[in-house]
């Protein structure tokens, strides 16, 4: 009954005739009325025939248009009608709504004031919103102003900060914090966490230090989520004595280590290759009455695999499980990655085996980082096998997935395949990035072909692809390696133009490819360009004119050359002193070649699979097999492994001596360790033999790789069609 009288049209009436008639008062009264108090009782009157009035931007009425227009006379009315907090919120929201609307920080000051006062944050928070996407942050300067009650002031500069740091708006964030703590508006010490935290993951860590400063200088109490953010921002940059510091200061200070604290030390410890200090605080950790997790462990087993210590890193899986934290797939990916980038891919795939008898399913990264290692290894019919293995798993592959078959077809020299990739992966609708098109140009030059490089470089231009400086660096290489020096200059002003300008890294491509070109002279003014540039030539710069005067025969200057570098100081690498082990072992210099690999040795630096194919190379030269040998072994007991190239080099120099059956014996290995032997391997084994013995020799290797395990049998084709064998047998015979 009482529905149906609302709804009868005589009480429309009656209510439409009954504001009209309280309209008409209110305007007789106006003249009465102060314009504030005429509005707040035309506002509350309003809502009380009209419950829905200023809900929304649909609400149209013309009495309140003084009032949009004229912000001084809204902070007025709106402090008229604070009492009732929540109309006044929607009376704000409304005229926010209006066209005609005129802002003001002092408008939004005050309903924050109203809102604040009366306990309605959230509401605040929205308001804060509007105030940070307007960008009214002149706001600041009110509310520091004293125009308020400072209580006030602090909750909502605190609402403003709090936006702020969510919106990762860093100039912000500062500008508000320098105002409040000058105006002693002191900021809550989780807003101040959060400050640091933005800073922290903007790598702004210097502006992070000067923040942790001001906090103990106006005296805002740190906790230890402050000091974790602290700790874990000077690890990212590398700052780990600091770091220990602020350990040692947290800890004067009152403050226990808890189980972040730690992971965050051991975290920055390993990633700086400080893995005996980052395995104490494991100790230490334990010892607390900490529980150490996968978070604990995996970084440490990150450091190990890094180095290529695969003892220590499986070790430290065993002590997890014997400790109860179950190994995450974080940790099987880490290991994963570490096995394939030391070329361990038979040890991965084991590993790899593993997960799904522990219940733990690979993802794309296992995938992703299994494929990596294969293609690394050439094995790209193995790579593939696995990534069809992607559907049955119901695994989505990425364009990181594309990138790294393809950069492992351009490592193969077949540009054709990894095209028709490209093709496969925009069919399946993921778009090549920049990393793609980079890859594909730097496969383009190395295979000698600039025109496709150029083609690809300007297609992801087309694509609407910005280059980045590794694009422009890898077109740089190609241009300096087959084209003119000139268009690789024209594309550095280009790298500039677009805001990269040239690097030290830039430089030492440009000396390299002048030294590779025999332009010794440019390279040495480019040098000079470089030191006014305020660049230091390091290491690099200097390697690559060494190497480039040792190829000209120039033994003595690249001595002169290497004396100089050590001389500013600048520590000679693994490939500096390999450069000078090849030259001079090529020449036949052992006593000198034996010196540098001596030397590189006592200074620290190991050398690897390329120093010992140099070495071992220029003693096959001087028909020292025997010697060969023994370095061979060396490398073997340093868990150094050998490629093509070291069996190469041993097959030939056999063949030369006439071993056929130790030659035999090397490649079966090479086929044993999936290292695909090459033209070069073919030629090398095969020279010795005449055309009539060629045949028997084709069949008997034939032979000799079908029975063994090896999964490269899609070479034989390849192999039995090489010229150099001297046999012209179709693809579908070969097997």
């Amino acid at each position: 009954m009482y529905i149906y009288i609302l709804n009868d049209p005589l009480c429309k009436s009656f209510k439409s005739f009954r504001y009209t008639f309280i309209s008409l008062l209110l305007s007789q009264k106006a003249s009465d009325l102060s314009p504030e108090s005429y509005y707040k009782e035309l506002i509350f009157n309003t809502v009380e025939e009209k419950p829905w009035a200023f809900c929304n931007n649909r609400w149209v009425s013309d009495h309140f248009q003084t009032l949009v227009a004229d912000p001084e006379l809204l902070v007025r009315v709106l402090n008229e009608i604070r009492e009732k907090p929540r109309i006044a919120l929607r009376f704000f929201r409304w005229v926010e709504t209006q066209p005609s609307v005129i802002r003001s920080e002092f408008v939004f000051c005050t309903i924050l004031e109203i809102l604040v006062e009366s306990g309605l944050l959230r509401s605040a928070y929205w308001v804060v919103e509007t105030v940070v996407f307007a960008n009214m942050h002149g706001i600041v300067d009110v509310l520091v102003g004293g125009d308020l009650d400072s209580c006030i002031s602090i909750k909502i500069l605190d609402i403003l900060l709090l936006v702020y740091t969510k919106r990762s708006m860093v100039e912000q964030c500062l500008l508000v914090f320098y105002k409040m703590v000058r105006h002693g508006l002191l900021p809550d010490v989780k807003n101040c966490n959060r400050i640091l935290k933005v800073l922290r993951d903007n790598d702004f860590v210097d502006k992070a230090r000067e923040v942790y400063r001001m906090m103990d200088e106006y005296g805002i109490k740190p906790t230890i989520i402050t000091y974790n953010t602290m700790l874990d921002s000077y690890c990212k940059q590398g700052e780990v004595q600091q770091a220990l510091e602020l350990l040692s200061e947290m800890q004067k200070r009152g403050f226990s280590p808890n189980d972040v604290t730690y992971n965050v030390l051991i975290n920055g410890l390993s990633r700086n290759g400080k893995l005996e200090e980052a395995r104490a605080l494991i100790g230490e950790m334990l010892r607390s009455g900490l529980k150490a997790s996968a978070h604990s462990y995996n970084p440490l087993i990150c450091g190990y695999c890094e180095k290529g210590l695969f003892v220590e890193a499986l070790g430290l899986g065993e002590e997890m499980v014997t400790r109860g934290v179950v190994p995450t797939l974080t940790t099987y990916n880490i290991l994963l990655y570490g096995l394939c980038k030391w070329g361990r891919v038979s040890d991965a795939r084991h590993r790899f085996s593993n997960m799904f008898r522990k219940n733990l399913v690979p993802d794309i990264i296992s995938y992703n980082t299994l494929l990596y290692g294969y293609c690394r290894l050439g094995n790209i019919g193995e790579a593939f096998l696995l990534f069809d293995e992607l559907r049955c798993r119901n695994l989505v592959a990425t364009v990181v997935t594309y990138n790294i078959l393809i950069d492992g077809l351009c490592r193969m020299g077949d540009l054709e395949v990894a095209q028709q990739l490209k093709e496969n992966m925009i069919s399946q609708g993921i778009l090549p990035d920049v990393f793609t098109y980079t890859i594909l140009v730097n496969g383009s030059c190395k295979m000698g072909n600039l025109s496709l490089a150029k083609e690809f470089f300007n297609e992801m231009l087309y694509k609407g692809l910005e280059p980045d400086r590794i694009a422009y660096t890898t077109r740089i290489v190609g241009e300096l390696k087959l084209g003119d020096t000139s268009e690789a200059f024209h594309l550095q002003e280009e790298m500039l133009a677009k805001g990269f300008p040239p690097d030290l890294i830039t430089y030492n491509i440009f000396v390299h490819g002048l030294c590779n070109s025999g332009s010794l002279e440019e390279a040495s003014k480019l040098l000079q360009k470089m030191v006014c540039d305020g660049i230091t030539p390091d290491q690099v710069t200097y390697t690559s004119i060494i190497h480039a005067h040792l190829q000209m025969g120039h033994l003595r200057k690249g001595r002169e050359l290497f004396h100089e570098m050590s001389s500013k100081g600048l520590c000679p690498t693994v490939v500096t002193y390999t450069v000078l082990i090849h030259a001079h072992a090529a020449k036949g210099r052992l006593e000198l070649a034996f010196m540098y690999f001596s030397e590189m040795q006592e200074k620290g630096i190991s050398p690897n699979v390329i120093t010992y194919n140099a070495l071992i190379n220029g003693i096959c030269r001087l028909r020292r097999i025997a010697q060969a040998y023994t370095f061979l072994a060396e490398m073997e007991e340093k868990g150094i492994l050998a490629n093509k190239y070291t069996y190469t080099i041993l097959i030939s120099e056999n063949c030369n001596a006439g071993n056929w059956q130790e030659a035999l014996r090397l490649y079966k290995e090479m086929l044993d360790k999936e290292i695909q032997p090459d033209y070069c391997t073919h030629t090398a084994l095969l020279k010795q033999l005449n055309k009539n013995y060629k045949v028997h020799a084709v069949q008997y290797l034939e032979n000799l790789i079908l029975r063994t395990t090896c999964k490269f049998t899609w070479i034989i084709p390849q192999m039995l069609q090489d010229k150099t064998l001297g046999v012209t047998r179709s693809r579908s015979n070969s097997y």
